[in-house]
């Protein structure tokens, strides 16, 4: 089976799951879209109220301040693949522990069939839990944002903790912290 195969096949069951309480408030589960193969990986907390509606990840205004961050990295869309810890819509932007364990095998099936060579965190929670899961130390993202985490696993992954880019629709002053980061971007061999 293919990985676009693998990748349909998490998706089919994203779709039908019922295993925690978010899947009452959603219309349409997101589980990631983009290139199957890409080379980076970038992952966020969760759907919101526009992606929600659409199905697909970062379409409101954090997508489209993202689509800006991505060319300044000298990516598109079409480039990378885009997923969130949780598939279904956080009403409030939050997920609980107990949910965030119940859908992240989805995410960790997802990291191993794309083998990205980069991995972005898009916020605190995407940053913790990948943190975790390579064994590298949690901090705060205002401390490690924008640097680059090596990872010796199977297939050599760099991790690029972010802030999330709706932080700077809250606060405008992130707008230029957040072009400046994705800039070093830029300048890595993917």
């Amino acid at each position: 089976m293919d990985t676009v195969q693998k990748l349909k096949e998490i998706e089919d069951e994203i779709k039908k799951c019922k295993k925690c309480p978010l899947h009452e408030k959603r219309k349409n589960p997101v589980a990631g879209e983009g290139n199957p193969d890409a080379k980076v990986l970038l992952i966020g907390l969760g759907p919101g109220y526009n992606e929600n509606l659409q199905g697909s990840p970062f379409v409101g205004a954090a997508g489209k301040f993202l689509d800006e961050l991505l060319g300044l990295a000298n990516l598109k869309r079409e480039d990378v693949f885009i997923t969130n810890i949780m598939k279904c819509y956080l009403p409030n932007n939050f997920a609980t522990q107990e949910e965030i364990e119940t859908c992240t095998p989805y995410l960790e099936r997802q990291i191993e069939i794309i083998r990205p060579k980069v991995i972005i965190t898009l916020g605190n929670v995407a940053t913790s839990f990948i943190f975790e899961k390579f064994g590298l130390k949690v901090q705060r993202i205002g401390e490690i944002h924008g640097e680059i985490f090596k990872v010796d696993n199977l297939f050599k992954t760099r991790i690029i903790p972010m802030y999330h880019p709706a932080s700077a629709l809250y606060n405008p002053n992130m707008k230029e912290i957040l072009r400046e980061d994705w800039k070093k971007i830029s300048k890595l061999k993917i």
